[in-house]
């Protein structure tokens, strides 16, 4: 991989990560908009910031494929419905002041893809990475006792991204990002619109309202620019993927939830009892050492020169 390769994606890689990592900022703005208007919103929009990009593209005949192929279609179609559960319950932590379950949440999740990797994929653990897994688990049931109740928002989080990124990994590379993304919204759309009709009728609407709220112009624009940003991440971290080593993609992941980590204690000011930092210490510790087996592992610059290189 060559020097500029290497440098433009690691400026895609992390601007993806910087994007998710702000998402409470843009969140906490939305308000008084709920989870499921949220939500719904950013399904909705991202419908169609994808049908532009496939424009633009010209990427119909792949996008007519995958909606033709009975097999592709259903398989994100379920790759959906996790999402779809990650990104309401993401938004519910975000909108209720629980923005360190959230960022909890994505620190556990390389954890979670590792006993992915093992249920599903047949893959034996090393023993680093069930050093690692123990101490995980460790500092679950540290902050829910701490907490007294169970950590719902971090498991659910960690989980559903934990699937979605499996069954994304089993398609492989029979469907590009712009592709799988814009299918698995217009499979959302329907349900999306259906509960932006419910929101509506129940006079719970803040898109497009003018009322006692004093909603403007800038809030409309601002649900409508989730499905903005929500593609556009999508993008840079599919770009930046293919240009990086897996272990580099890997390091990067840690970027946004210490960033909503950071929001959450120091900007949104988020209570942090003794329990929950000894529960976010030990998730660190298990992912330094996470990070430290898959980099004992990553290719030597030696063998990378005997070896052709990748198409980009």
């Amino acid at each position: 991989m060559s020097e500029s390769l290497s440098r433009s994606g690691l400026a895609y890689g992390t601007g993806a990560y910087l994007i998710w990592g702000t998402f409470p900022l843009l969140m906490a703005a939305l308000k008084p908009a709920g989870a499921l208007e949220i939500t719904a919103h950013r399904a909705v929009w991202s419908v169609v910031v994808c049908a532009i990009i496939v424009a633009v593209m010209g990427a119909w005949s792949r996008l007519r494929a995958a909606l033709t192929d009975s097999r592709t279609l259903l398989t994100l179609a379920v790759a959906a419905v996790f999402i779809a559960v990650n990104w309401l319950v993401y938004v519910y932590a975000t909108v209720t002041d629980h923005v360190n379950s959230a960022a909890l949440g994505y620190y556990i999740n390389p954890l979670f893809t590792v006993a992915l990797g093992v249920v599903f994929l047949g893959e034996r653990l090393r023993r680093m990475q069930v050093v690692a897994l123990g101490i995980g688990a460790a500092a679950v049931v540290v902050i829910g006792v701490g907490l007294g109740e169970f950590p719902w928002i971090a498991l659910v989080l960690a989980t559903s991204f934990g699937l979605y990124g499996l069954i994304k990994k089993r398609i492989g590379s029979s469907v590009d990002a712009v592709t799988g993304l814009t299918v698995e919204t217009l499979v959302l759309a329907p349900i999306a619109l259906l509960g932006l009709w419910w929101i509506h009728d129940s006079g719970r609407q803040t898109f497009l309202s003018r009322g006692e709220a004093g909603l403007g112009l800038d809030h409309d624009l601002l649900l409508m620019s989730t499905g903005i940003f929500t593609a556009g991440a999508l993008m840079l971290f599919a770009a930046g993927a293919r240009r990086l080593p897996l272990y580099v993609t890997g390091l990067l992941q840690y970027i946004a939830p210490t960033m909503m980590f950071i929001l959450a204690v120091w900007h949104f000011g988020e209570p942090m009892p003794v329990s929950r930092w000894i529960g976010f210490v030990l998730v660190w510790v298990a992912l330094v050492v996470l990070t430290v087996d898959g980099w004992r592992l990553r290719p030597r610059k030696r063998e990378a020169r005997v070896q052709p290189a990748e198409p980009v």
